[in-house]
């Protein structure tokens, strides 16, 4: 038998917290019975346009050079067909301010990577993403919650906060559009506040935006990069994830120019370039017109989707519980007003057939025990209402246990 020996982790292995949204992935793998699954942030299998991806391969990925290195920037044909993607959009921008990555979660990573320092204040809406409050964490971030309501941060509760911690933050994390998990949309005059905030203390504003371009409702808001026209302060994460396909793991991120060679050598230090073939396809699709037909047909499809959550849940949870109602993106935020505890549901609730993601998830501290994150973009509204019936009965299961 070998020696038992102490490994000798760096001390940021402790903030390594992981993330309980891709671990119920796996979960879910290892079920052999029927599940409603409400829980992972993912289109629909069938909203991924696979056929069209398929026949632009057969062209793209026939290639001589498709399958080497690219450069660390973006391959220069994705990279001129996403600033005419952009262009006359709310994020239009230039070549010298795109650095295309590994999907949004790197754009995190190389923000973090590049910024955060062991100890400084990270700002987080509460509840947030789990992976970005994650990689925070793992660079050492020392997080303050700031509520979120149905107009996104309350940035007034933003200038308290940070008034009674006795020192400025060294960056602001925000989903502005369609926020995950809560769907609520950060209004206009939040958006001025928060850059004047960020200004005033010099804080950098993480703009993580996956969901804006899925609007199905409502009038559109300018993001954050276009009301800070350049600002160096905000760093614009953007991912083709949500908008096209999850697994071809792409996004970019927008930030002044004279970050990018600081970006190019953070990413080099991670993995050299993003998956060449996967950018090559995403560029067919760009060019070949196929993005504003599909985007098209996903806000239809999504707003069925929710429409047939909000019936499914006033038919089952009219009496027990209040939810969200974004006008786009993927998901609802249902809080619980009869005591149930949302991660003593969770097990219930699987062993009934649907899955959620637990309230207390998007909160590092553990905060919404009350609450639960629903996702009604990967699933037909015949199943949302079962989904939802499953869910209802095992609320009841466990209030009676």
């Amino acid at each position: 038998m070998p020696t038992r020996v102490k490994l000798p982790y760096a001390e940021r292995a402790a903030g390594l917290v992981g993330s309980v949204i891709d671990s119920s992935t796996s979960l879910l793998h290892k079920q052999s019975h029927d599940i409603v699954r409400l829980a992972m942030g993912s289109p629909a299998a069938e909203a991924v346009p696979s056929e069209i991806l398929a026949g632009i391969a057969e062209v793209e990925l026939s290639k001589s050079d498709a399958y080497d290195y690219a450069a660390t920037e973006g391959d220069p044909p994705l990279h001129a067909a996403l600033l005419e993607m952009l262009r006359g959009t709310s994020d239009e921008t230039t070549a010298d301010r795109l650095t295309i990555t590994a999907g949004g979660m790197q754009g995190l990573d190389l923000f973090c990577k590049i910024f955060v320092d062991p100890g400084d204040l990270v700002v987080v809406e509460s509840p947030t993403y789990t992976n970005g409050s994650a990689t925070a964490l793992s660079y050492g971030a020392t997080l303050l919650e700031v509520p979120v309501d149905d107009d996104g941060m309350d940035v007034d509760a933003l200038a308290d906060l940070v008034a009674a911690a006795g020192r400025v933050p060294k960056a602001i994390y925000t989903i502005p559009t369609f926020q995950n998990p809560s769907g609520a949309t950060l209004s206009l005059e939040r958006r001025h506040r928060l850059l004047d905030l960020a200004r005033e203390w010099g804080s950098m504003v993480l703009d993580d935006d996956p969901y804006g371009l899925l609007r199905f409702e409502g009038d559109p808001l300018p993001t954050l990069r276009e009301l800070g026209a350049g600002d160096p302060l905000v760093f614009a994460v953007r991912t083709f994830s949500k908008i096209v396909a999850p697994g071809l793991r792409v996004g970019w991120v927008d930030t002044v120019p004279e970050l990018q060679p600081l970006l190019i050598n953070a990413k080099q230090a991670m993995d050299t370039c993003t998956n060449l073939p996967a950018q090559r396809l995403l560029h067919g699709f760009l060019t070949g017109g196929h993005l504003e037909d599909h985007l098209v047909t996903q806000r239809a499809e999504y707003k069925r989707r929710k429409e047939a959550m909000h019936e499914a849940l006033r038919e089952h949870f009219g009496d027990i519980a209040r939810w969200t109602d974004p006008e786009g993106g993927f998901f609802l935020w249902v809080t619980l007003d009869n005591g149930v505890d949302a991660e003593k549901l969770f097990p219930v609730a699987l062993t009934e057939g649907v899955a959620f993601i637990p309230g207390s998830a998007f909160s590092p501290s553990g905060r919404f025990t009350d609450a639960l994150r629903l996702c009604f973009a990967s699933t037909p509204p015949d199943r949302i209402h079962e989904g939802v019936r499953r869910l209802r009965r095992a609320v009841d299961l466990l209030a009676k246990s």
